[in-house]
């Protein structure tokens, strides 16, 4: 009878030491995002407990890939966050000319937020950038009495002559450095990123900046546009649609582009700000919706920060709450945004009012930046790699390949706009 009870008593045993295994797997791909090879190992995996600090690979000390994501929604909030980052970070380096694009490795923007992600690093015939975040925030403030904040009755919805005279006849290849800025294509049924690393690859990814950002914008009818060369067509509806945050799209691109980022490996390798857009009206329903979407992905990238340990500065996220009235001015903006207290989004725990303001955040990520900045003059190793403009060409006639520069579109003059 005891013997009958042990064989019966066996095969629940491994049942259970399978299951253990298999939800390990599981958790290991999906919640941290790779294989762990002891997973595999046919002892008692009770035995040997895996610390979760030994699911990612260490990090590299070569410094730190930086990036700016910018939310669907208020572009003059935004605007105000983006002009109050890049004069702190100009009077710290001494540096009157800094820009935003000098400090960040790739920005990510959708809906408003593409927009003014073009803008600060669409590339100008003198190879600066196009805008500086303040002039950025002029352009914006000078048109907001012409939309309101909901995003699809804004100008940048609309891919009339604005476009045109921001832009002019750039291209995604002319963006200074990695920029994704996403759109919801109807004909595929799923989201499409517009990415320079892309563009870079084959004309068939290259789109005007005009194009992208209507693409982007638009919510309340769809965009048809076409690729440079005219081979790709996407029926394009808003970015906010597809992904209201794109903070978690610029990570993922970052840590899996080895040919741009090849010492990216772990969250520990970055420094991230992502900027959020104010909460909209109680009958906005699709933008109340994508908030919720928008709030998941910073839980979800906060989770990944603090894996290793306390996030501190590495990733910060800047959510300004509703302000006063949409025709207030960008120095009250500025001041009341800067003013409110931060809000950190915990995993199961709802959002945690921080004992720090917006302003203060951000002038301590201005420190974090200047000294990735300072880091990189006196190293020999480069922490990011981008990818040449150039584009190869095939001809009709021979098999061989030739490879011509693209050169950055006329700039508009910024008092027009």
């Amino acid at each position: 009878m005891a013997s009958e009870a042990t064989t019966m008593m066996k095969p629940c045993f491994d049942i259970n030491k399978l299951s253990y295994q298999i939800f390990s797997i599981l958790e290991s791909k999906f919640l941290f995002g790779f294989d762990d090879p002891r997973l595999f190992a046919t002892g008692n995996p009770l035995e040997a407990p895996v610390k979760p600090a030994d699911r990612f690979p260490k990090s590299s000390s070569a410094g730190k890939v930086r990036i700016l994501s910018i939310d669907a929604g208020n572009a003059v909030i935004a605007a105000v966050a983006l002009a109050r980052l890049e004069a702190s970070l100009a009077e710290q380096c001494g540096d009157s000319t800094a820009r935003i694009a000098d400090f960040f490795d790739l920005a990510a923007g959708s809906g408003a937020g593409g927009v003014l992600a073009a803008m600060l690093f669409t590339c100008a015939p003198d190879g600066r950038p196009l805008f500086s975040a303040d002039e950025a925030l002029r352009v914006v403030s000078k048109n907001q009495r012409k939309f309101p904040s909901a995003m699809r009755k804004t100008i940048f919805c609309r891919s009339g002559g604005i476009y045109h005279r921001i832009f002019g006849e750039s291209t995604l290849r002319n963006t200074i450095k990695p920029v994704l800025i996403p759109c919801y294509d109807l004909a595929t049924g799923a989201p499409f990123v517009f990415s320079r690393a892309d563009a870079v690859e084959a004309d068939a990814f290259d789109f005007s900046i005009r194009d992208v950002c209507a693409a982007t914008c638009t919510e309340n009818k769809t965009v048809e546009i076409r690729s440079v060369d005219g081979r790709s067509r996407i029926r394009a509806i808003g970015g906010s649609i597809a992904m209201r945050n794109p903070t978690a799209t610029a990570i993922t691109h970052v840590l899996n582009n080895k040919l741009e980022f090849p010492l990216a490996n772990n969250v520990e390798d970055l420094l991230v700000v992502s900027l959020g857009s104010s909460n909209s009206s109680p009958t906005e329903l699709v933008n109340i919706a994508g908030e919720n979407a928008a709030e998941m992905v910073d839980q979800a990238v906060a989770m990944a920060f603090r894996q290793n340990g306390p996030m501190a500065t590495s990733y910060v996220r800047i959510q300004a709450n509703f302000l006063g009235s949409r025709g207030m001015s960008p120095a009250a903006a500025e001041k009341e945004m800067l003013s409110q207290r931060s809000v950190d989004s915990m995993l199961f725990r709802g959002r945690k009012v921080s004992d720090r303001t917006n302003g203060e955040r951000l002038e301590c990520f201005c420190r974090e930046l200047i000294a990735e900045h300072n880091r990189r003059k006196g190293c020999s190793v480069s922490t990011v790699m981008i990818k040449p403009t150039v584009t190869p060409r095939m001809s009709s006639a021979t098999s061989s390949t030739t490879f011509t520069s693209t050169a950055p579109a006329p700039a508009p003059a910024v008092a027009s706009l």
